[in-house]
């Protein structure tokens, strides 16, 4: 398996994840500012694993 092939996975999981927790999240909470946090913390596990892997 490759790195890029690695990070590729990674990226689907953790998108299925986000997609799956803003499914079953309370309402209370702004849908719009939700997606944003979760799209924030999706781009700092991105660089944290390809510090990681050495892209």
């Amino acid at each position: 398996m490759t790195n890029a092939n690695f990070v590729k996975g990674m990226g689907i999981g953790i998108a299925t994840g986000i997609a799956l927790g803003m499914a079953m999240a309370p309402r209370k909470r702004s849908g719009k500012r939700m997606a944003g946090k979760a799209i924030k913390a999706f781009g700092e596990v991105v660089d944290n694993i390809s510090h990681v892997v050495g892209i």
